[in-house]
């Protein structure tokens, strides 16, 4: 049987599970039987409600939990387009016929991302299964038994949403440390000798895949600059660190290197001392105005961007070796030039700007390649910001981005 036979709504409708469908909004689009049947509600009742309005925690339990665990499960899913699977809740169900009275009921739920063509969360998937009357068939007829079980159940709940809001009160702390780490050293924005330049650093949103993307701006001597991005594989404190010592390696094997490809041998040969530089990608160029000419190498990273101001957009690709570290020997790496005339913008960039889950990376590069075509006519700040906006998810990506945009 194909796909298109298969009729996915009533499959949805014959899960054995109790399986609800919500908006990023949280926002219930559909709700199949067994979710009726176990939470007590009609379709109507749901489709088209916030979550929260219809399942609130118990007002008369001043320790009712239920409802904010379930509400940072959501947005975990949200921010990571990862499943999150949650500890056994306690969650207390309103009465529809006798709204003062509440039920103590016992849900393990999971929750599950549907994620677009562009890889963002369009859907969620929300599944829980009834384990009230599991807990109470093993109390048996005794009743002690019972409460006992159902005390220490919802005591280990609790303890283990403790331990999670310590954990990620810890990953807040050191991501704050991290990006404040990385913006010591990272250079201010700034045009390079008369050369104009605009720079962009966009961390990712709630997560701690941060902090492991640079750039850098070089005045050569001449009437040349050395411009270069890299992406260091790691997250937090630790990328941070890694990165502050591949940027400066390679802003001073730059300078006196005879090109970028001499320039990432050296920074190559480097990041062997340097624990968790392995696989660290990086392009560095050099564009040389008296010449009118583009040289550049890349170590494993996407190709730099040269919108041209009377054509199209070319991808500089003819000189790609793997990331740092990635050859047990010396190799010297590849160089490629191309020309350029008065008015071409180079762009530089990290993946965070056109990864995506579950998309070819061509399709990523083709976004980019429209965007700036479509904003050809901007000038270096206006269309720096105009990238970030069209290609960057609206809630914020999932990995951080460097972005350099040099006007030739």
């Amino acid at each position: 049987m194909t796909d298109a036979a298969i009729d996915y709504a009533a499959v949805l409708q014959a899960l054995p599970s109790m399986v609800a469908l919500l908006t990023p909004e949280l926002v219930y689009v559909d709700a199949n039987e067994e979710y009726l049947r176990g939470s007590g509600r009609s379709r109507e009742q749901l489709i088209g409600r916030y979550l929260f309005d219809v399942f609130p925690d118990n007002p008369h339990d001043p320790g009712a939990s239920g409802a904010r665990n379930l509400y940072a499960s959501l947005q975990r899913v949200l921010s990571t387009g990862e499943r999150d699977t949650m500890a056994l809740q306690r969650y207390d169900v309103q009465s529809t016929e006798r709204p003062s009275e509440w039920e103590e009921r016992y849900w393990s739920p999971v929750n599950a991302p549907i994620l677009g063509p562009d890889g963002q969360v369009v859907l969620l998937v929300h599944r829980v299964e009834e384990v009230t009357q599991l807990i109470k068939a093993r109390g048996g007829a005794d009743g002690s038994r019972t409460r006992a079980l159902e005390a220490e159940l919802y005591t280990r709940a609790r303890e283990l949403q403790e331990v999670n809001e310590r954990l990620r009160r810890a990953h807040a702390h050191e991501r704050e440390v991290a990006l404040a780490l990385q913006k010591a050293m990272l250079p201010a924005p700034a045009d390079v000798g008369h050369h104009r330049a605009a720079v962009r650093y966009q961390p990712a949103v709630g997560s701690l895949n941060v902090c492991g993307d640079w750039y850098d701006l070089v005045d050569l001597p001449g009437d040349r600059i050395g411009v270069s991005v890299g992406d260091v594989v790691g997250h937090g404190l630790r990328a941070a660190g890694v990165m502050g010592l591949l940027r400066s390696a390679l802003s001073a094997a730059s300078r006196v290197a005879g090109g970028p490809a001499q320039a990432l041998e050296v920074l190559g040969l480097y990041a062997r001392s340097v624990e968790g530089a392995e696989s660290t990608t990086a392009v560095e160029t050099c564009i040389d105005w008296d010449t009118h000419t583009l040289t550049y190498s890349s170590a494993g990273h996407p190709p730099p961007a040269l919108l041209r101001a009377h054509g199209g957009v070319e991808f500089l690709d003819r000189a790609t070796d793997p990331p740092l570290g990635a050859r047990p020997d010396h190799t010297p790496r590849p160089e490629a030039s191309t020309g350029f005339t008065e008015g071409d913008t180079l762009v530089l960039y990290t993946d965070g700007l056109i990864e995506r889950r579950h998309e070819d990376i061509d399709t990523g590069i083709a976004r980019l390649a429209h965007a700036l075509t479509r904003h050809r006519g901007a000038d270096l700040e206006a269309l720096a910001d105009a990238i970030l906006l069209d290609l960057l998810p609206p809630d914020g990506a999932i990995d951080d981005t460097a972005l350099v945009i040099v006007r030739l």
